[in-house]
Protein backbone atom coordinates (compact mmCIF):
# COMPACT_ATOMS: atom_id res chain seq x y z
CA UNK A 1 0.00 0.00 0.00
CA UNK A 2 2.99 2.31 -0.58
CA UNK A 3 5.36 4.12 1.90
CA UNK A 4 7.61 1.24 0.21
CA UNK A 5 10.85 0.59 2.78
CA UNK A 6 12.89 -2.56 3.88
CA UNK A 7 10.12 -4.89 4.23
CA UNK A 8 8.57 -4.25 1.06
CA UNK A 9 12.73 -4.57 -0.58
CA UNK A 10 12.62 -7.81 0.47
CA UNK A 11 9.58 -9.15 -1.33
CA UNK A 12 10.41 -7.40 -4.37
CA UNK A 13 14.35 -8.70 -4.15
CA UNK A 14 13.16 -12.65 -3.83
CA UNK A 15 10.85 -11.78 -7.12
CA UNK A 16 13.39 -10.35 -8.56
CA UNK A 17 15.62 -13.76 -8.11
CA UNK A 18 13.16 -15.87 -9.06
CA UNK A 19 11.34 -14.42 -12.02
CA UNK A 20 11.61 -13.20 -15.73
CA UNK A 21 9.56 -9.83 -14.83
CA UNK A 22 8.40 -8.38 -11.77
CA UNK A 23 5.30 -6.24 -11.31
CA UNK A 24 4.58 -4.22 -7.97
CA UNK A 25 1.49 -3.20 -7.17
CA UNK A 26 0.79 0.18 -5.10
CA UNK A 27 -3.36 0.90 -3.89
CA UNK A 28 -4.13 1.98 -1.17
CA UNK A 29 -7.38 -0.35 -0.96
CA UNK A 30 -10.39 1.48 0.65
CA UNK A 31 -12.60 -1.38 1.54
CA UNK A 32 -10.47 -2.99 3.42
CA UNK A 33 -10.73 0.13 6.00
CA UNK A 34 -13.00 -0.01 9.19
CA UNK A 35 -11.93 3.63 10.08
CA UNK A 36 -11.41 6.27 7.77
CA UNK A 37 -9.06 8.08 9.62
CA UNK A 38 -6.58 5.40 9.19
CA UNK A 39 -7.06 5.18 5.13
CA UNK A 40 -7.12 9.04 5.58
CA UNK A 41 -3.45 8.75 6.82
CA UNK A 42 -1.95 6.49 4.25
CA UNK A 43 -1.33 9.00 1.94
CA UNK A 44 1.96 8.16 -0.51
CA UNK A 45 4.41 9.46 -2.42
CA UNK A 46 4.28 7.75 -5.35
CA UNK A 47 7.13 9.25 -7.35
CA UNK A 48 9.33 8.33 -4.28
CA UNK A 49 7.96 4.61 -4.25
CA UNK A 50 8.64 4.14 -7.99
CA UNK A 51 11.90 5.69 -7.60
CA UNK A 52 12.30 2.77 -4.68
CA UNK A 53 11.02 0.36 -7.31
CA UNK A 54 12.99 0.47 -10.03
CA UNK A 55 16.39 0.30 -7.61
CA UNK A 56 15.11 -3.20 -7.07
CA UNK A 57 15.12 -3.69 -10.81
CA UNK A 58 11.21 -4.03 -10.75
CA UNK A 59 10.18 -4.05 -14.68
CA UNK A 60 6.35 -2.69 -13.84
CA UNK A 61 4.54 -0.57 -11.10
CA UNK A 62 0.62 -1.03 -11.18
CA UNK A 63 -0.83 1.92 -9.00
CA UNK A 64 -4.13 2.04 -10.07
CA UNK A 65 -6.54 4.53 -8.73
CA UNK A 66 -9.38 4.31 -6.73
CA UNK A 67 -11.73 4.96 -8.72
CA UNK A 68 -10.32 2.85 -11.47
CA UNK A 69 -10.53 -0.35 -8.86
CA UNK A 70 -13.83 0.38 -8.35
CA UNK A 71 -16.18 2.54 -10.40
CA UNK A 72 -19.01 1.89 -9.11
CA UNK A 73 -19.57 0.72 -5.34
CA UNK A 74 -18.36 -3.07 -5.23
CA UNK A 75 -22.07 -5.56 -5.11
CA UNK A 76 -19.54 -9.00 -5.34
CA UNK A 77 -16.87 -9.84 -2.67
CA UNK A 78 -14.68 -12.58 -1.69
CA UNK A 79 -14.80 -13.68 1.68
CA UNK A 80 -12.51 -16.74 3.39
CA UNK A 81 -14.88 -17.78 6.14
CA UNK A 82 -13.58 -19.26 9.53
CA UNK A 83 -9.64 -17.97 9.01
CA UNK A 84 -10.65 -14.13 9.45
CA UNK A 85 -12.82 -14.90 12.49
CA UNK A 86 -10.03 -14.42 14.90
CA UNK A 87 -6.55 -12.11 15.83
CA UNK A 88 -7.39 -8.78 13.54
CA UNK A 89 -10.59 -10.39 11.72
CA UNK A 90 -12.53 -10.03 14.88
CA UNK A 91 -11.35 -6.44 15.66
CA UNK A 92 -11.38 -4.95 12.20
CA UNK A 93 -15.01 -6.01 11.06
CA UNK A 94 -14.30 -6.14 7.10
CA UNK A 95 -11.48 -5.76 6.91
CA UNK A 96 -10.30 -9.17 5.30
CA UNK A 97 -13.07 -9.17 2.72
CA UNK A 98 -11.99 -6.10 1.40
CA UNK A 99 -8.06 -7.96 1.21
CA UNK A 100 -9.40 -10.79 -0.75
CA UNK A 101 -11.83 -8.90 -2.51
CA UNK A 102 -8.70 -6.38 -3.87
CA UNK A 103 -6.01 -9.51 -4.30
CA UNK A 104 -8.54 -11.21 -6.54
CA UNK A 105 -8.80 -8.01 -8.48
CA UNK A 106 -4.90 -7.66 -8.40
CA UNK A 107 -4.59 -11.18 -9.84
CA UNK A 108 -7.09 -11.26 -12.27
CA UNK A 109 -5.33 -7.94 -13.62
CA UNK A 110 -2.43 -8.50 -13.39
CA UNK A 111 -2.35 -12.74 -13.68
CA UNK A 112 1.09 -13.32 -12.15
CA UNK A 113 1.95 -16.71 -11.85
CA UNK A 114 3.84 -16.33 -8.24
CA UNK A 115 2.91 -13.62 -5.65
CA UNK A 116 5.33 -12.50 -2.80
CA UNK A 117 3.53 -11.63 0.67
CA UNK A 118 5.09 -11.20 3.86
CA UNK A 119 5.03 -13.02 6.88
CA UNK A 120 5.07 -10.24 8.96
CA UNK A 121 0.91 -10.02 8.15
CA UNK A 122 0.46 -13.71 8.98
CA UNK A 123 -3.09 -13.91 9.33
CA UNK A 124 -3.79 -11.97 5.76
CA UNK A 125 -0.80 -14.94 3.87
CA UNK A 126 -3.18 -17.68 5.25
CA UNK A 127 -6.11 -15.98 4.07
CA UNK A 128 -4.39 -15.37 0.58
CA UNK A 129 -3.27 -18.48 0.83
CA UNK A 130 -7.14 -20.48 0.88
CA UNK A 131 -8.54 -17.95 -1.20
CA UNK A 132 -6.32 -19.66 -4.44
CA UNK A 133 -6.65 -23.03 -2.98
CA UNK A 134 -10.43 -22.23 -2.81
CA UNK A 135 -10.95 -20.81 -5.75
CA UNK A 136 -8.23 -22.51 -7.92
CA UNK A 137 -6.13 -19.43 -8.80
CA UNK A 138 -3.25 -20.36 -10.87
CA UNK A 139 -1.12 -18.44 -8.77
CA UNK A 140 1.61 -19.67 -6.21
CA UNK A 141 1.69 -17.91 -2.99
CA UNK A 142 5.31 -17.44 -1.97
CA UNK A 143 5.69 -16.38 1.48
CA UNK A 144 8.95 -14.22 2.80
CA UNK A 145 10.12 -13.85 5.91
CA UNK A 146 9.59 -10.49 8.50
CA UNK A 147 12.03 -7.74 8.09
CA UNK A 148 13.01 -6.48 11.57
CA UNK A 149 15.40 -3.44 12.84
CA UNK A 150 18.18 -4.28 14.83
CA UNK A 151 16.37 -4.29 18.71
CA UNK A 152 13.45 -6.67 16.85
CA UNK A 153 10.88 -4.52 15.96
CA UNK A 154 8.89 -5.31 12.95
CA UNK A 155 9.14 -2.94 9.85
CA UNK A 156 6.01 -1.12 8.99
CA UNK A 157 4.94 1.65 7.54
CA UNK A 158 3.28 3.07 10.52
CA UNK A 159 6.68 2.68 12.51
CA UNK A 160 7.54 6.19 11.52
CA UNK A 161 4.10 8.21 13.51
CA UNK A 162 5.34 6.50 16.51
CA UNK A 163 7.04 9.43 18.38
CA UNK A 164 10.72 8.56 20.06
CA UNK A 165 9.20 7.38 23.61
CA UNK A 166 7.12 5.52 21.93
CA UNK A 167 9.62 3.93 19.36
CA UNK A 168 12.00 2.49 22.19
CA UNK A 169 9.19 0.92 23.46
CA UNK A 170 7.66 -0.99 20.45
CA UNK A 171 10.07 -3.71 20.55
CA UNK A 172 8.63 -5.07 23.52
CA UNK A 173 5.68 -6.58 21.65
CA UNK A 174 8.51 -8.59 19.43
CA UNK A 175 10.06 -9.36 23.02
CA UNK A 176 6.67 -10.76 24.21
CA UNK A 177 6.10 -13.10 21.22
CA UNK A 178 9.94 -14.70 21.94
CA UNK A 179 9.44 -15.18 24.99
CA UNK A 180 6.17 -16.90 24.54
CA UNK A 181 8.13 -18.76 21.30
CA UNK A 182 10.93 -20.03 24.29
CA UNK A 183 8.78 -21.34 26.33
CA UNK A 184 7.36 -23.45 23.47
CA UNK A 185 10.90 -24.52 22.39
CA UNK A 186 11.40 -25.51 25.56
CA UNK A 187 8.54 -28.08 25.59
CA UNK A 188 5.65 -26.34 27.37
CA UNK A 189 1.99 -27.53 24.78
CA UNK A 190 -0.62 -25.39 27.15
CA UNK A 191 -1.46 -22.09 25.31
CA UNK A 192 -2.83 -20.53 28.33
CA UNK A 193 0.76 -20.81 30.13
CA UNK A 194 2.61 -19.73 26.72
CA UNK A 195 0.31 -16.50 26.75
CA UNK A 196 0.50 -15.61 30.18
CA UNK A 197 4.08 -15.64 30.12
CA UNK A 198 3.90 -13.14 27.10
CA UNK A 199 1.17 -10.64 28.97
CA UNK A 200 3.81 -10.28 32.16
CA UNK A 201 6.12 -9.03 29.93
CA UNK A 202 4.06 -6.89 27.87
CA UNK A 203 2.72 -5.76 31.46
CA UNK A 204 5.93 -4.42 32.48
CA UNK A 205 5.50 -1.48 29.34
CA UNK A 206 1.22 -0.26 30.14
CA UNK A 207 1.82 2.59 27.27
CA UNK A 208 1.25 -0.94 25.30
CA UNK A 209 -2.74 -1.42 24.86
CA UNK A 210 -2.85 -4.91 24.01
CA UNK A 211 -5.64 -5.62 21.74
CA UNK A 212 -4.85 -9.39 21.27
CA UNK A 213 -2.41 -11.79 21.92
CA UNK A 214 -3.20 -15.60 21.17
CA UNK A 215 -1.52 -18.74 20.11
CA UNK A 216 -3.16 -20.13 16.81
CA UNK A 217 -2.62 -23.03 14.38
CA UNK A 218 -0.31 -21.85 11.66
CA UNK A 219 -2.43 -23.12 8.79
CA UNK A 220 -6.04 -21.78 10.06
CA UNK A 221 -5.20 -19.32 11.98
CA UNK A 222 -7.82 -20.83 14.70
CA UNK A 223 -6.51 -20.49 18.55
CA UNK A 224 -5.38 -23.74 19.97
CA UNK A 225 -5.15 -24.81 23.52
CA UNK A 226 -2.74 -27.42 23.43
CA UNK A 227 0.61 -27.02 21.34
CA UNK A 228 0.61 -30.25 19.13
CA UNK A 229 2.35 -29.07 15.56
CA UNK A 230 3.42 -25.58 13.77
CA UNK A 231 1.42 -22.33 15.89
CA UNK A 232 2.14 -18.55 15.33
CA UNK A 233 2.06 -16.35 18.54
CA UNK A 234 -0.23 -13.01 16.90
CA UNK A 235 -0.34 -10.06 19.07
CA UNK A 236 -2.01 -6.26 17.83
CA UNK A 237 -1.31 -3.96 19.63
CA UNK A 238 -1.56 0.22 20.62
CA UNK A 239 0.98 2.54 20.97
CA UNK A 240 -0.71 6.09 21.12
CA UNK A 241 -2.10 6.37 18.09
CA UNK A 242 -0.75 3.62 16.33
CA UNK A 243 -1.85 0.23 15.83
CA UNK A 244 1.38 -2.47 15.58
CA UNK A 245 1.11 -5.93 14.69
CA UNK A 246 3.40 -8.85 14.86
CA UNK A 247 4.07 -12.69 15.24
CA UNK A 248 6.36 -15.45 15.45
CA UNK A 249 5.87 -18.52 13.61
CA UNK A 250 7.07 -21.93 15.96
CA UNK A 251 7.32 -24.83 13.67
CA UNK A 252 10.02 -26.87 16.18
CA UNK A 253 7.80 -28.02 18.53
CA UNK A 254 10.11 -28.87 21.80
CA UNK A 255 13.12 -28.71 20.56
Amino acid sequence: MGDLHAGHAALMERARAECDTVVVSIFVNPIQFDRRDDYEAYAIDLEKDVDFCATLGVDFVFAPSAQEMYPEPPSTFVEVAGFSAHLCGKFRPGHFRGVTTVVAKLFNIIAPDKAYFGEKDAQQLAVVERMVADLNMPVEIIAVPTVREPDGLALSSRNKRLTPQERAIAPALYGALEIGADCIRQGCTSATQVRRAALAHLRRHPELRVEYLEVVDASSMTPVETIGGPVCIATAAWLGAVRLIDNVLIDNIGT
